[in-house]
């Protein structure tokens, strides 16, 4: 099969719809991740053609570029995308905090060289900082850094990953060109990057990146408010307290909208995204070969009927999950 390519923004790069997304491999906060069967999900998405993966290097400390290299060093033309942890560890950025407490200039190299070890790489195709705020522009040495950083060609593109939830916080980053690419969360709960961030984006060129298209495996219908995480996985917190309850109702409304089953659920929310023609492509959490087939089959360039987006309008539902249950 081949899988559709669209323009991610004007870096003159073509990326696959359907993209890679790393964190799910990096052996902690998702649990459950083994090392042989993560590889193998790689490989295939690449078989399939698949050319775009992103990581970053907090993912397991660097757990999951590692791997993510291993895989890229063995194709031509795999893009690899990774991100910068703030130096003072906060996510998402907090609104008082300045750009020489998350990124310092020569922590923004050092981290860079660090991911390229991690990559067994000379350069990689986009950097992004792994939190944002708009303040940050114009201050400290940051945007020093990565123009060093594309002058000795160990990246060739910038991009910001856009805090939770907060699409509204990098409109100015998109207006004045400091960034090429954004990673957004967009789903059919969380609409709300279609307010202004989405247009920004296609009137300035900037690349989309979508993240937690799945809500996080909420919107992939497998969730019941009989199921059960790992003890340290993360997501008993995103679906704490009577989350996994709460969930059921808006499911079940998408479902009867549209007149679907949960079983379509996945392909639904996934093409939702893709129908929007700001977006480049959508990271999905792939950690076993099954889903990176089922997922893959999806970057057919057809996305939804625009009468189902038109429905799916209806479902937005908007809420931070990030945050602890009460």
């Amino acid at each position: 099969m081949t899988m559709h390519k669209r323009s991610l923004g004007r870096t003159g790069l073509q990326v696959t719809e359907i993209g890679y997304g790393a964190w799910g491999i990096s052996g902690v906060q998702w649990i459950g991740a083994q090392d042989d069967e993560s590889l193998g999900a790689l490989r295939r998405y690449l078989d399939l053609g698949g050319n775009f993966i992103d990581t970053a290097l907090a993912y397991g400390e660097g757990h999951s570029e590692k791997l993510v290299g291993q895989v890229a060093r063995e194709r031509e033309g795999v893009i690899v995308a990774t991100k910068i942890p703030p130096k003072n560890r906060q996510w998402p950025a907090r609104p008082q905090t300045t750009a020489d407490e998350a990124f310092p200039g020569d922590y923004v190299i050092e981290c860079t060289e660090r991911s390229l070890s991690n990559l067994g790489m000379d350069g990689v195709d986009v950097q992004q900082f792994h939190v944002w705020n708009d303040s940050w522009l114009g201050q400290g040495d940051w945007q020093d850094a990565v123009a060093q950083l594309k002058r000795d060609g160990k990246i060739k593109h910038f991009g910001i990953s856009i805090n939770d939830h907060q699409p509204e916080n990098a409109i100015r980053a998109v207006e004045e060109g400091v960034a090429e690419t954004v990673q957004v969360i967009y789903n059919v709960f969380d609409q709300s990057p279609q307010d202004r961030l989405l247009d920004a984006c296609r009137a300035n060129g900037v690349g989309v990146i979508v993240r937690v298209a799945l809500d996080e495996g909420g919107l992939t219908g497998t969730i019941t408010p009989g199921t059960t995480f790992p003890e340290d996985d993360w997501r008993n917190n995103y679906f704490g307290g009577d989350r996994k309850v709460e969930l059921q109702s808006h499911l079940r409304a998408i479902e009867e909208d549209l007149g679907i089953t949960a079983n379509q659920l996945p392909e639904t929310a996934l093409r939702f995204v893709l129908s929007h023609p700001a977006v480049s492509t959508v990271i999905v959490g792939m950690r076993s070969v099954r889903n990176v087939e089922r997922n893959a089959a999806l970057a057919d360039g057809r996305g939804l009927p625009a009468e189902q987006v038109a429905r799916l309008y209806g479902h937005r539902w908007d809420r931070n999950w990030y945050n602890p249950a009460d």
